[in-house]
């Protein structure tokens, strides 16, 4: 499509898969009918540093799937890609496929068709993860975004997540989150300028000796990590450590259920 004027070009029950979108003008009022498909990646599972790794299935087109097969890239990371380009450098840049992602989303999206454009927005933020480097902290923020929600749009990996965190929290409280057992108020009389007061104390709680993983701890373990989902204080009386432990998982555990609920309206909304 190098040259070609979007703008009025309606394509219907086409194959793209061999089709090259770098160069088209106006490829924002693209206007797809019918059945229309692309490249996907690849079904079979790999392996990498000895774990398993399988790739979201969505639309790619043609200049990505090049990109992923160029001799210079890993070997792990090319498997199943395809053949390389016969002229590596004919290749666009990182930068040139955000933009084709970007304008074949708005494309879909000033059509209505919001299935079409979570799967390009997922092709456009994979081009931006990959244009920056590990030294850039943008890298950082959209591998985090891509790990925990795969951008937004997989509930099932935000949910998984948020079982992680969860039983890490459940764990952790029943091993150094909970007293033994709920410290008391201490009554202490002082003298003070020649006049006598009385100081109603609570120390602080103790840490945890003795077996810690019983049913009781399980249970008050449960109800502070279930609170903290909700961005809630359980009112337990907990350790030093707990905590600390209480206040990091109210802080993480809303954010999963955040990036879950994101996804499942996406999904619901989008109709697929």
């Amino acid at each position: 499509m190098r040259g070609i004027d979007c703008a009025m070009l309606s394509l219907a029950d086409v194959d793209l898969t061999r089709c090259k979108f770098a160069g088209a003008f106006h490829l924002d009022q693209l206007r797809l009918e019918g059945q229309w498909s692309m490249n996907t990646p690849p079904d079979s599972r790999i392996w990498r540093l000895g774990i398993p790794f399988r790739w979201t299935q969505r639309p790619v087109i043609e200049e990505e799937r090049q990109w992923r097969a160029l001799p210079n890239r890993p070997a792990s990371f090319r498997v199943g890609w395809g053949d390389p380009p016969d002229d590596e450098h004919e290749v666009p840049g990182l930068a040139t496929l955000t933009v084709i992602y970007r304008q074949l989303r708005k494309a879909r999206e000033d059509a209505k068709d919001e299935p079409g454009a979570g799967v390009f927005y997922y092709g456009e933020m994979e081009m931006r993860r990959h244009s920056h480097g590990w030294r850039c902290a943008e890298r950082w923020l959209l591998q985090a975004y891509w790990l925990l929600s795969g951008y937004g749009l997989r509930a099932s990996r935000a949910l998984g997540w948020l079982a992680v965190a969860m039983m890490t929290t459940i764990l952790l409280m029943m091993g150094f989150g909970l007293p033994n057992e709920s410290p008391k108020q201490e009554i202490v009389r002082e003298m003070d300028d020649g006049q006598w007061k009385t100081i109603i104390d609570k120390p602080d709680p103790k840490n945890p000796t003795g077996d810690r993983f019983t049913g009781k701890r399980f249970e008050k373990a449960l109800n502070v990590t279930l609170n903290s989902v909700i961005f809630r204080s359980s009112g337990q009386d907990l350790t030093t450590a707990g905590t600390y432990i209480e206040m990091t998982s109210r802080l993480a555990e809303p954010v999963l259920l955040g990036f879950a609920g994101l996804a499942v309206r996406g999904r619901v909304k989008r109709g697929n």
